[in-house]
Formats: C-alpha cells, structure tokens, sequence
C-alpha cells in the first residue's frame, strides 16, 4: 500500500479505505499519512482509538499485515 501525506496545512487527514475491505467483511481499516506519520484507525469507529506510527515502523508492520 502506497499514498501521500495529506495537502495543506497539515491538520486534515486524507484518511483511505484497505482494499481488503468491505460490505461484508467486519474489519475495516483506513490509513492516513501525515508529515513524518501513519495513522491508522477503525472505519466503523472513526473517533475511536487511533495507532499513530512513524514511517519505519509501518513499513516493518505491512509485511505482517498482508494475507498469505
């Protein structure tokens, strides 16, 4: 998965959907980066609990998180 950091001023994030989501599937997931961050959260509870990780450490993560 690849995309860039938010535009503008930095406070909005540009938040996007895993492909791997959908109607029928309950785990949903969306990422958006951010100057120098990844956050990512739950798109059924969008103003819930965020992970919020540096760019190394998302990268060390994405070979895990890939079905097999």
């Amino acid at each position: 998965m690849s995309f860039k950091p938010a535009s503008g001023d930095g406070t909005a994030l540009e938040w996007i959907k895993s492909s791997y989501s959908g109607a029928d599937t309950p785990s949903c997931v969306e990422v958006a980066a951010s100057l120098g961050t990844i956050h990512v959260r739950d798109s059924k509870n969008p103003h819930g609990p965020r992970l919020t990780l540096t760019p190394t450490t998302w990268a060390a993560f994405l070979p895990y998180a890939s079905e097999a």
